[in-house]
């Protein structure tokens, strides 16, 4: 594992021993245990895209590694102005231990890691969303035991987020059911490669994917750079919700989880959302614990 780009990049046995790690991580900082295990090292966090979770997570979860995060905007790097990527990778390279970008295009951040002599972490793209996704499946590890036969479904639109949790869940063993409109289907290759690797089922009607679930996960309908798109987008999720009367048709101990930040009365209602606090928070709390196991893995 020397960087983490997409999750397609690694193997089952490099995410399980991911997961882990942020395992043993959570427990020994919940008891009050503190390594410095990255100490001296630095982490140059990149965001051309705004951030509450993967700001906050990371250049926390440096601090209790011993290590120091770096704030980069687009306003305080030439990339910003023109500059190459591969001019900011080499560059950077020389300065840094690591580089996180959160940023618009999935080619940028394989730039990053082509041109550089360091780890690379993308903290998002338009096209997957690694990170999170990790902290999914250590949030439904521990709320199940386990992922074995476990059905996992997907309600709204096939962005970054349905990309990666796709792949999440066929490499640790769960099905995966999406329902999203007509128009709104996930990367086409990869659920060429989840048909051919796992279960996986799309489709249009919500109850269908959502029968047995174990797992119900949702996104916003309009995602950052798409807020124009706002209006046109709420009508075609319209009936792509988590409510009460599709929580009836899952399992009935089946979990909610959702990336943040939530719309509800969108892609869930607020009683829905409250119901599954415990989860949804839990979920957002692991980001820091998968996180510092990826720097563990790649900067350590």
């Amino acid at each position: 594992m020397k960087h983490l780009l997409k999750l397609m990049d690694l193997t089952r046995e490099e995410i399980l021993s991911v997961l882990n790690l942020a395992d043993q991580l959570k427990f020994e900082r919940k008891n009050g245990k503190r390594s410095d295990v990255l100490a001296g090292k630095k982490l140059g966090m990149i965001f051309q895209k705004s951030s509450t979770r993967t700001r906050v997570s990371f250049e926390v979860g440096m601090y209790e590694l011993g290590g120091y995060a770096l704030f980069l905007s687009n306003r305080d790097l030439q990339i910003g102005r023109g500059e190459p990527v591969e001019d900011t990778a080499r560059v950077l390279s020389r300065y840094l231990d690591g580089i996180m970008i959160r940023t618009f295009a999935q080619q940028e951040v394989e730039d990053l890691a082509r041109y550089g002599s360091i780890p690379v972490i993308n903290g998002l793209t338009d096209y997957c969303h690694p990170c999170q996704v990790l902290a999914d499946l250590m949030t439904i590890r521990e709320r199940k035991g386990s992922f074995k036969g476990l059905k996992m479904c997907f309600v709204g639109d096939g962005n970054n987020m349905a990309n990666s949790l796709m792949v999440g869940a066929i490499k640790t063993g769960m099905s995966f059911a999406i329902a999203c409109p007509k128009g709104f289907e996930p990367d086409a290759a990869l659920m060429a490669w989840a048909k051919e690797n796992g279960s996986f089922l799309i489709t249009e009607d919500v109850a269908e994917a959502a029968r047995d679930a174990d797992v119900l996960y949702t996104d916003v309908w309009a995602s950052m750079g798409q807020e124009e798109e706002r209006a046109a987008r709420s009508r075609a999720f319209a009936g792509y919700q988590i409510n009460e009367s599709l929580m009836r048709v899952a399992k009935p101990d089946a979990i909610v989880l959702h990336c943040l930040p939530a719309h509800r009365g969108e892609e869930i209602t607020a009683d829905v959302f409250e119901a599954h606090a415990d989860e949804i928070f839990e979920e957002a709390e692991n980001r820091l614990h998968a996180q510092k196991a990826v720097l563990c893995k790649l900067l350590k």
